[in-house]
This record gives structure tokens, sequence and C-alpha cells, in this order.
């Protein structure tokens, strides 16, 4: 897999450019495209009016009432969803060959003419406030609401991005309506598509992707403040086991030595068995089942954030042995067999990101959305091998802080 390479087409069309990577063995094309916003542009006393919004956009648009357009999605085999996340909007197709034109007008007619039936409207706001409160009867729902209110106490991102049981309850249509008008956007828009699909064919199909929508761009989300070290925050739910979450602030995307933190974080919790805290917490102690750390990136930046669960009696012995070895990686950093263990395992990696088109296209607007140049992939392989012991224990010095590792719990733990 060392020569697996990328390549990478920039198209540009009606002053927006798409990346494309062609695959002609069969007849599928990927569309993606995202905008900046998202969850953070709903009002707090709105929280949730884009998830919704979305979620409406395939409940009818134009002529078509929920049904007529569930219909015709289906007899054209087209795979179309919208997606909110704290941070962005995105949108998602995939057609076969002939019925991409089909596809596209379906796509534009929804983010152009939603219909929000207000018959739709209540269905769909019922489902979300049912999701929401789902999400509240269980250790893992709470302990992540818990962690991210804790973090980021006066932004957005420390809200869900699909609201609350409370202001979805209340939540007016017009919210619903606004939130969508900020959103779909005729600019401001980034796009990749795979498949078989030529440049100039994808040319075509870009400007009618977005025809009718309303000039100019999204506003700007409010730029993400410092990651708040809140220490411990403790949510009694009355279950056998807690759920916990832990972490602190990490590094920008755009941050030089952001894979080298990959590789330091892979290796303390992030690669299954192999890593140190399942090595620590579960094989030698019995103390969870799994424990997993890694970046949450939101906003451009990258959290590092944890997560486990254990008995309720064992909560202070599983973070008492969480704290050691973060403490024992900030210290010395990967071992030699452990970095090339990491490496080896990202790097050979790579290519299973690039087995289907939807994949392809999904894993290019990620690199955009993240600033990274085309040939940022096809370089990754040599920038990974060329990681030192001495530089990634530089890296775990900067990254990891024991001693501000801040931690949610939610259950009725013990030894806390």
């Amino acid at each position: 897999m060392s020569n697996f390479r990328l390549d990478i087409q920039e198209v540009t069309a009606g002053g927006r450019s798409a990346w494309l990577i062609e695959d002609h063995s069969v007849p599928v094309v990927a569309i993606a495209w995202s905008w900046r916003g998202g969850a953070a542009l709903d009002a707090a006393e709105h929280a949730g009016a884009l998830s919704v919004g979305g979620a409406l956009l395939m409940e009818g648009a134009g002529e078509l009432d929920n049904v007529a357009f569930s219909d015709a999605l289906r007899d054209a085999a087209v795979n179309l969803s919208f997606d909110t996340s704290r941070d962005g909007f995105d949108g998602n197709l995939r057609a076969l060959k002939p019925s991409l034109d089909e596809a596209v007008r379906l796509a534009n007619t929804a983010m152009r003419a939603p219909r929000l039936d207000p018959a739709a409207v209540t269905r769909v706001r019922a489902r979300a406030v049912a999701g929401a409160r789902s999400a509240l009867e269980t250790p893992r729902g709470q302990v992540g609401r818990a962690f991210w209110a804790a973090a980021f106490p006066d932004h957005p991102a420390g809200r869900p991005s699909t609201g609350t049981v409370e202001s979805l309850t209340s939540l007016p249509e017009s919210a619903i309506r606004d939130a969508l008008a900020r959103q779909l956007r005729a600019d401001g828009v980034i796009l990749a598509a795979a498949g078989a699909i030529t440049a100039a064919e994808l040319a075509a199909v870009i400007p009618a992707l977005f025809e009718g929508l309303p000039a100019g761009a999204p506003p700007e989300p409010p730029a993400l403040p410092p990651f708040r070290d809140f220490g411990r925050v403790v949510v009694q739910v009355p279950a056998p086991q807690s759920a916990i979450l832990f972490g602190h602030a990490g590094i920008p995307v755009s941050d030089p030595e952001w894979e080298a933190a990959q590789v330091v974080l892979r290796v303390l919790g992030g690669g299954g068995f192999s890593s140190r805290l399942m090595e620590s917490v579960r094989v030698q102690r019995g103390l969870t089942y799994g424990i997993g750390v890694g970046f949450d990136t939101l906003f451009g930046q990258g959290v590092v954030i944890g997560s486990s669960s254990t008995d309720n009696a064992r909560v202070g012995e599983a973070l008492t042995v969480t704290r050691e070895e973060w403490a024992r990686m900030a210290a010395g950093g990967p071992t030699r067999a452990e970095l090339d263990d990491a490496v080896a395992f990202l790097t050979g990696n790579l290519p299973l990101q690039f087995t289907d088109s939807r994949r392809i296209a999904g894993t290019l607007i990620a690199l955009r959305r993240n600033g990274r140049p085309r040939e940022w992939l096809n370089e990754r392989a040599d920038r990974l091998r060329a990681l030192t012991v001495e530089s990634t224990a530089g890296v775990a010095r900067r990254l990891l802080r024991a001693d501000a590792l801040s931690v949610a719990i939610a259950g009725r733990p013990e030894g806390v």
C-alpha cells in the first residue's frame, strides 16, 4: 500500500470549486457539499432549529409532498441526505450515472423550495423531542451533555446540536424557516465528488445543484473560546454503571504536529487492545469493557477526549489508572515499537477510506474543511514515517496534561 496515490482534480464552475476523484469502474456518482455555520447559528432559545429544518428537507419540496418526494427518490434510486453538525451543515447525494440529473434536481428542489407542511413540522419536531428525551434516559446521554456544557458554557458548542427537550418543545416554525434561510445559500459552500463523472460533467452539475438559492454565504459562527478546565462534574443517574468522559484542550487542525498528536493518542487510547489505556484499565484490572481516546474536531480545533464506563464502585480506581497512564505518556511518549505499530496502521489503513464513492466524497470534504492541500494525503505516509521517538515524545509533553484532565461522570460513582 506504500504506492497508494490519489488523483484529485479541482473543478471550478459558477464561482464554486470542487474536488473530484474519477472512478468509472461502476456507474455511480457521489457528491458532497458543506457550509460553515450549523447548529452554532441557532439562537440558544431555538437550539435544534437547523437540525429539525434539515430533517424537514426530506419531507417534501416544491410540488411534491412527503410521500411523492420519497417516491421520486426511490424511483430514481437516489440516496439524498442532509446533516447538521455543531459547526456546519452538509448535503450528500449518491445516484446511478443515468439518474444524476434527477438526483441534482431533487436535491436542489429540497434546498430551494422545502414545503414545511404543518403536519410534517409537527411530526419531525415531535420525533426530535422524543430523541432528546431518550438521550437523557441513559448515563451515556447525560454525560455527553454535561461534559460539553461544562467545557464551553457560554458557546453553542456547549449545547446539543440537535437541541434540548426544552428548546424543541417550544420551537416555532418561524425559527425553523429562519435557520434554513440563514444556512442554505448560493455561496460559501465547498464541494467534493467521486465516481463515474468527468470534470466537465461535474462543472455542469455544480450550478444546477445550487440554482435559485439566495446569494451570499451563511454568517460566520462564533469563534470557539478556550476549553474551560472544569475539574469534575457528576450527574446523578440511577444506574449500576457510570459513564465517563474525560479530556482537555487539544490543538488546531492546522497545527503542523497534528499527525504526530494523532499517533500519540492512538498509542495512548485509540488502538483497541494494543493501546496503553485498554491494557491497563481493561486487560490488567477488568475495570471496563472498553476505553478510547482521540480528537473531537469542531470549529477548527481538536479537543482531546476519551470515554469509558465502569461499575459505580470502581469509578475512582478507573480514573486513577487513567490519570497514571495519561501522565506516563506525557512524560515519555511512545516507545519505538509503539510508534512503528501506530505508523504502520495509519499508513496501511488509508486505502480503506477510499472503498466506495460516498466515503471518498466525504473524506475529500473533510480535507477541504480542515484546509488541507490536494496533495496532503499523498504525502501523509512520508510524514508519518519521518516521525521519531524524540519528536513524538515532545508532542506528548505538549499535548497531554494529566493535572488538567476534566472529567464528567453520569451514574452513582464511588471513590471520586
